[in-house]
């Protein structure tokens, strides 16, 4: 079991997360993207036969790591319906958060699921294969106009507005299908010397739209103020600067712009402790056994 989990994916920052978590052993826990079970193994063995553990994965692949353990329960769906799913199992309030942001190494390998741009497949990157649009539907029916805020909002592709040009033309031509037959056709539009560079900012604008990841981020952030009771952990790891700063400005002060409110004496109104006021990263053995590990970020916060 333990070898196919790794194959699966293999858990960033692993120990980091779960004790930053500060585990209590008859505590009820939630492992927001529970993937290959490697961070919700760790929890579970922290857990007393009283704790419980809910693990949330809207890859149905996921389900293949589920452990037989009575104190888990797995729950296939985005996290972003998170406090809906609790309820349904009376489950109000929990003593902790976690979640591991982004795609796992599983999806990455897996070429018919299209996160790759390694390897020539089908333009799909749907993290819930059972529904919704994919990276083919949107590079094949959005506007100039609608590639271009996606490319430049989720990409931060600086040329965003000739790549959504180039794209609508290209497209008039034959559909764009699979990777390999994108990326060939907008060879114009990388700069020398940095076209995997460019290549991974597309694929990071098209994944964030199909799965829609900004916005269910936003709503579990918003979600976990009234879940997490009070001395409870919210622990996050996020692997690029769109994700890092929400988290970032929502431990800070409770809201997406990272203002704090603060009361009539100067004390801060943010429902958050900061744990970590600068993100923890990788160590070098980490980076050097994981090289996908390289740009991930672990942030801290406790709730007031």
């Amino acid at each position: 079991m333990e070898k196919s989990l790794k194959n699966y994916h293999n858990p960033v920052m692993l120990m980091q997360s779960i004790d930053a978590l500060a585990i209590k052993s008859d505590g009820i826990y939630v492992d927001l993207t529970f993937g290959g079970g490697g961070h919700a193994g760790q929890i579970l063995n922290r857990l007393g036969k009283n704790g419980k553990l809910y693990a949330f994965d809207q890859d149905g692949d996921a389900k293949s790591n589920v452990p037989d353990d009575p104190r888990f329960t797995f729950i296939n769906h985005n996290f972003k319906y998170l406090s809906n799913h609790l309820r349904l199992y009376g489950v109000l309030q929990v003593d902790g958060i976690f979640g591991d942001l982004g795609v796992s190494s599983h999806q990455f390998d897996t070429e018919a699921r299209g996160f790759s741009t390694r390897m020539d497949c089908p333009l799909d990157m749907r993290m819930d294969t059972r529904k919704g649009q994919t990276a083919a539907d949107i590079l094949n029916t959005y506007s100039a106009e609608e590639l271009m805020s996606v490319f430049r909002k989720y990409g931060e592709i600086p040329n965003a507005g000739k790549l959504a040009k180039l794209i609508v033309a290209e497209r008039e031509k034959e559909p764009f299908l699979t990777s390999k037959n994108l990326l060939n056709r907008i060879q114009t539009c990388m700069p020398l010397h940095k076209e995997y560079k460019y290549a991974a900012q597309l694929y990071q604008a098209l994944r964030i739209e199909v799965n829609d990841e900004l916005d269910a981020l936003q709503s579990l952030l918003n979600q976990s103020v009234t879940l997490i009771k009070t001395g409870g952990r919210l622990v996050i790891i996020s692997y690029h600067s769109l994700e890092d700063r929400m988290v970032k400005y929502f431990m800070r002060s409770g809201n997406m712009e990272g203002k704090v409110e603060k009361d009539f004496y100067g004390n801060s109104l943010s429902p958050w402790i900061l744990i970590t006021h600068k993100p923890l990263t990788p160590d070098e053995q980490e980076l050097s056994d994981n090289n996908r590990s390289r740009s991930a970020r672990l942030r801290i916060a406790e709730r007031r």
